[in-house]
Parts: structure tokens; sequence; C-alpha cells
């Protein structure tokens, strides 16, 4: 029945290094008790004690590791293994916790530290965000593997774009080693020792936010690791809001990124039968925002979530005592803790998406676009307008080629200077425009566009068959190896249409590799790709039929797309013109939306072929409304997204939670009466409603200890549900309805 389930599913989770609290018991299955200290026993002991499922986690590039870096736990100092810019300034996430190179010591080290959550009884560990960072790479220990790994000696990576993508390439080796051998070091001893099937996942940003912020991470590379069970796609405002361009407008497009975001990290798991939580968070890292601000891109990031339907386990929340604790904007005098409002509805949406099922997509042209691993290893400052920064005094604080560039930006922005010399160099070096170039023009006008893994061609039979159109530039990443061309030009000549967007402008097209290695060369793996497709000298926007299928090649890179929406409108054309060629047609729309069960996620895009409203009719529940208010049309404006439950989807149903912002552990009916059991959040207003068999006339409560408590009952004979208000309270609650 909906709502109810064993926790044992493990379909919600939050991460929380605090003890447990009733004013932040959000009723998820798991909790993820962050970090191995002293307290980590009797924290695990606490939440056990409630109900949840156990799990562990820790940072695997960063933490409280003192003992390591000084030598406590096996008498060597290990600084020489923190990550290390070009300066020789050490790369901190705080005092004493550098982010660190992962040798095999360290790889060790983690081991053993973790052995003691499995003593705990921890069910899984998470080790989060392995990064390692694109401006670092010069420490000793770094330039140990690298004379390891390529028999070879190290080279400065900012000397050449060879060097860079060498040494970031390494980066994620490193990682994705450590990775490998911590986890299947623990699940050897759970087995051995306990007879226990210890799970294993990593929670990590998604490839294109690590692109973006130029953090070097393993991301698809982990899927040859046999010991991962899965994955947390660290997905959030912080992330999302990352401004990018489009039309020659930079800013924060925060459903567009997040929907992407989730897109390529659902590839992670696509044939494995691997777990993937995708996360959000009501508030995010950045404490200068308000409430209003929190609320509005938090359920942007769900929505966009949502219309992957793929996945349907979610880390609801991390942190929970911040939310629910803290003061927001942490810099103003009128800072204040979470409204009451929002309190309810952040509750409502974690036990609603414990109920949201897996469903197929619904868009009728199945369109993709590639993005590859090798994008983190080829982004850098390396022809910046902005000069790079003089080596600092022992002193000084270092500002990254990123920061100048953003700054010298920011500045010209806003006394409206207009250098589009500038704004073209910020777009190139600052937020990824060749990938969003491909993607936004696509996506605003109404096609789902979903990232697709490069790399997971050549591990996966069958990969590419659910997609009817891809789109693909080498500019901005490389194929790692050529029989990725050959298993593309097999999908177009099987029926595929490819679109290759790209003008060999690349200066990483030069790196040693293999399409410049063999006895036939060739400038770019482009060039390779068009040889196995069967085309000559290809021309600007001509459209070729390759075996059944067909695959065109425009000559630009593709982040100039980004710089005119004229430019936007062509890559449309080109794409309509491509799929037209075998009597497809893609009509134009600006809303995007698909059926999950009875649950209708909807996002309506502004910068879009209009703005007309999304207008909906028939008997909803309005699931961003906290008393799920009861509705026959709702109308969704440009840049509103909307999550509504479909009273059609179970017409036949007498019994039903439709909402709640308390965890339902039973509901049972009787002749004349319904009665359920909820825990809830304390001090947080709590609503329910039902569909039930009667009109409902009065509603009483009583906690576990006895004691009675008030509850509100409305019924709504149109949908035949009642609302039920109550104060939320984390002690069993027992409401009868008669």
């Amino acid at each position: 029945m909906a709502y109810l389930r064993d926790r044992s599913e493990e379909l919600t989770s939050f991460q929380q290094s605090a003890f447990w609290s009733g004013k932040d018991n959000i009723n998820t299955d798991v909790v993820m008790v962050y970090g191995i200290n002293d307290s980590t026993c009797e924290r695990i002991a606490e939440y056990k004690k409630h109900g949840y499922v156990i799990h562990v986690m820790v940072g695997i590039a960063w933490g409280g590791y003192v003992d390591y870096l000084y030598g406590k736990w096996d008498g060597k100092d290990h600084w020489d293994e923190a990550q290390v810019d070009r300066f020789g300034t050490k790369i901190l996430h705080g005092t004493d916790t550098p982010y660190m190179v992962p040798t095999i010591s360290f790889a060790d080290y983690i081991t053993e530290r973790l052995k003691a959550a499995v003593d705990f009884g921890a069910e899984a560990i998470h080790v989060e965000e392995p990064e390692f960072w694109d401006r670092g790479g010069y420490s000793e220990a770094f330039k140990r593997e690298y004379k390891l790994y390529y028999r070879e000696d190290w080279r400065p990576p900012h000397e050449s774009e060879d060097a860079r993508y060498r040494a970031a390439k390494l980066k994620s080796y490193l990682y994705r080693r450590t990775i490998d051998r911590v986890s299947s070091a623990l699940k050897e001893y759970a087995l051995t020792k306990y007879g226990r099937a210890l799970r294993f996942y990593v929670p990590t940003h998604s490839l294109l936010n690590y692109t973006q912020w130029k953090i070097v991470s393993p991301e698809g590379m982990l899927s040859d690791c046999p010991a991962v069970d899965g994955y947390i796609a660290q997905i959030w405002t912080g992330t999302s809001r990352e401004p990018t361009p489009l039309d020659g407008v930079i800013k924060e497009r925060t459903f567009e990124t997040a929907y992407l975001e989730y897109g390529i990290m659902q590839e992670l798991i696509k044939g494995t039968g691997r777990r993937m939580w995708f996360l959000h968070d009501p508030i995010e890292d950045n404490e200068i925002f308000t409430w209003e601000n929190y609320q509005y891109n938090y359920l942007k990031t769900v929505v966009a979530s949502l219309l992957h339907p793929k996945v349907n386990t979610y880390e609801v929340c991390p942190w929970p005592n911040r939310v629910f604790y803290k003061k927001y904007p942490s810099n103003s005098p009128d800072a204040k803790t979470i409204p009451a409002d929002y309190a309810t509805l952040i509750c409502s949406v974690f036990q609603t998406l414990g109920d949201i099922p897996l469903s197929e997509a619904d868009s009728d042209i199945r369109t993709g676009v590639l993005l590859s691993d090798t994008a983190l290893f080829q982004r850098d400052y390396s022809d910046s307008v902005i000069e790079p920064p003089a080596a600092p005094s022992a002193d000084a604080t270092v500002i990254s080629d990123s920061e100048k560039l953003k700054t010298a930006f920011k500045e010209q922005l806003f006394k409206g200077a207009g250098d589009e010399r500038l704004m073209r160099e910020y777009i190139r070096s600052s937020t990824f425009p060749s990938f969003y170039g491909l993607c936004l023009p696509l996506l605003k006008y109404g096609m789902p566009v979903r990232p697709v893994s490069l790399d997971n061609i050549r591990r996966y039979n069958g990969y590419l068959d659910d997609y009817d159109v891809l789109l693909l530039s080498y500019e901005f990443m490389k194929p790692d190896y050529p029989d990725i061309n050959n298993a593309l030009a097999s999908w177009v000549k099987g029926g595929g249409k490819l679109i290759y967007v790209g003008d060999g402008s690349d200066p990483y097209h030069r790196i040693r590799s293999w399409w410049n290695s063999s006895k036939v060369k060739y400038p770019s793996a482009a060039e390779h790709l068009f040889e196995m497709l069967g085309i000559d000298a290809p021309k600007d926007r001509e459209v070729y039929s390759v075996g059944n299928g067909f695959a065109a090649v425009w000559f630009v890179n593709p982040a100039e797309i980004t710089f005119s929406k004229e430019n936007a409108d062509a890559l449309r054309d080109l794409f309509a013109c491509v799929i037209g060629k075998d009597g497809g047609a893609w009509q134009y729309q600006n809303a995007i939306s698909v059926r999950r069960g009875p649950y209708l996620p909807a996002a309506v895009l502004d910068e879009s072929v209009c703005d007309a409203p999304l207008k909906l009719s028939g008997l909803f529940a309005d699931m961003f409304d906290i008393k799920y208010k009861i509705c026959t049309e709702k109308t969704i404006a440009p840049d509103e997204n909307a999550l509504l439950f479909d009273f059609a989807a179970i017409e036949q149903e007498d019994l039903r939670v439709i909402g709640t912002s308390a965890r339902v552990l039973s509901l049972d009916a009787a002749e004349g009466s319904v009665s359920l059991t909820v825990k809830g959040t304390e001090d947080v207003n709590t609503y329910t409603r039902l569909r039930v068999p009667f009109a409902v006339k009065a509603a009483e409560g009583k906690l576990k200890s006895g004691t009675a408590v008030a509850v509100g009952a409305e019924y709504d004979p149109l949908s035949r549900t009642v609302l039920l208000s109550y104060a939320g309270t984390p002690e069993e609650l027992t409401i009868t309805l008669k």
C-alpha cells in the first residue's frame, strides 16, 4: 500500500554527523552516520533504536586523518601526499585537512579506519567525493605515482596540453584504484569476520559538475570496480546554480543544469544492477541566501530528478540539523530559522519521494548528448585572456586563474562594458560551454535530451539502443579507444542518427593518443570517425545516408552555439533536418513532464519557443502545497515546476495515502472507521491527506504513551479525501477516523 514499506527497502536516506534528535528526525529508511570517531558507536546505537537502517559515510579525499598525516598510524609523516598546486601551496579543506594524493599507503589506512564501522554493525559503507583538483598534481607523492604509471619522469601539468591531460588521467586512476582496494578489502573483512555481506557506495558529484568546477574524479571508471554497489548523485542547488551560457546570456539555470546532472549520473548504473540515490538539499553549502531562494531552487532540483524515471531512490537531505536549527542568510541581521510552511513542505517531499515508482520516459524522439570522463582531463586556462598569477609570497593567498577571470567578467558586466572578447573567454573557460551548447538549445525547446556516457559504449553491449539521435563533439573530450568510433558507426548504420559538431580547433587534439600514434595518423579522433562512417571529406551541415541511418557534420566549435540565439536556432534547424530524413518531426514546446504512477512532475521552461503557461485538467492534489490542495485545473507558468497527484490513476481505490509530512507506519480500515499510525518531526506542523471509504466526521489522536493529541479533519467530497492536521512528534501517534 502507498507510503507503507519496510525500511529494509532503503528507498530514502539522509546523512548526519550529529546524534539523533526529534527536531530533525525526518523518518527516512536509512541514516548514513558520518565519520569514524569516539562517538560513532553511540550515534549508531541511537539511530538503530529509532528504527533506521545503518550506513556509515566518510570522505575518501579529505577528513580527520591527522594521525596518518603526522605519523601516528605507521611512524611515517605523510604530508608529502597532500595535493599541491604549481606554487607549492597545499590544497586544503580545513586546518590539518588536505585533499590527499590517494597512495597505496593511504588506501590501507582508510581501510583500517573503516573496519571499525563494520565492527559497529554498519550494513553499508559510503566513501564520498573522490576529488583531485585540476590545479593540483605537483606534490612529491604525485610525482612518484606519475613515474610508476607512465614509466617516464613527471612533467609539470601546466607546461602543455599533453602533460595536463596525462596528469588528469592519472588522478582519476588513483582514486579508482583506491576505491577498488578499499571496497574489496572491507567486503572481505565483513564476510570473513562476521559472515555479513557488506555493501559499498560512492557518493560523488556529477561528471558535469566536476568538469565545471575543475575537479578530477573517477566517475564512469568506477564501473570497472566490481566491489562498488552503487552511488549517490550529489546534486543540489549548490552544484546546479552554477551559471551556464545560452543565447549570449550567462546566468543561473538551476532546473536545466540539475536535469542534465541527474541525467549523466543515471548512466553510471545503466545495465549494471547497481543502485543510485539522487540527492536533494533544502538549502545548500553557501549560507548567504534567503529561505525563499533555497525553496525556489530546491523544488527545481526535485522536479529535475523526477523527470529521470528509471531511478526512484533518494538521499532526501544531507545534514538536516543545519536545515532545522540554523539561521539564514548567515550574513544578515535579519537571519531566521526555517519558516514553518517550508519545514512542513520539505518533510512532505521527503515522504513523497519514498512513494515514487519507476516508469518509462515519454519522449517520442530519444535524444542523447555524449559526454566522457575525458572531459575532466582538459579543463584549463593555458590561453586565458587573464594573465596567470605570479608565484605568491609565503604568506600570500593564491587567487586562481578561474577566480580572476570571474572577477574581471563580473566587473565588466556590472559596468555594462559588454566586452565580447572577455565574455567569450569566460564562457570558454568557466562554464563548460561546448557541452551546454549541444544541450540547452534543445532542452529549452522541450526536447528531453539526456547525457549519454561515451565510455559506456565499449562497456555494455547494446548501450546505445535506447537512443534515436545522438549529438557528439570531440572539442571538449576525447574517445579513449578507437573502437568507440567503430561502435558509433555501427549504431548509425543500424538506423541511428548522429550529429557531429566540431571544427578541430581544440589544442588537445595534439596530445599523444591512438589517433596520432599509429601508422595511419589522423588530425583528430573525429577524422577517424568520419572514415568509419564512410564519409569522405564531409561538407558543412550536409546530412549523409550511412547504412540505415544518417550522419551530419557541422564544422563549428560547439561553444560558439552559446554566443547567440541565431546559433542556437541553427542547431535546432540541423536537428530537425536530421530527424526529418526518415519522416520524423519535432514539435517545439516549452514544457517537459513524465508519468510516475499517479504522480505527474512537470517543468515549464523560460527562454523557450513561447511564454505560454502549461494548463492541466483533471482531478489533482498539488504535492507542493503543504495541504495537498485539491484542484481540477493546474496552471504552470514559465520558470515554474509542479508535482501533481492524479486521482485518475487510483479511481478504484477507497483507501490510500495521497500525501503526508509524517511517516505512515500502518493504515487499517474497519467498518465505519479508519486508523493510521504515524511518526513525524518535532515542532513541524504536519498534514496527511487520505482517500477514505466514507465521509469523515471526526478524528482523534493518541500517542503511544497514552497522551491525547488534537487532530483536525477536513473532508473533501470531490476527491473523497480527508485532510488531517496535527502537531509533529517523533513518538508514534495513532489517529482514528470516524
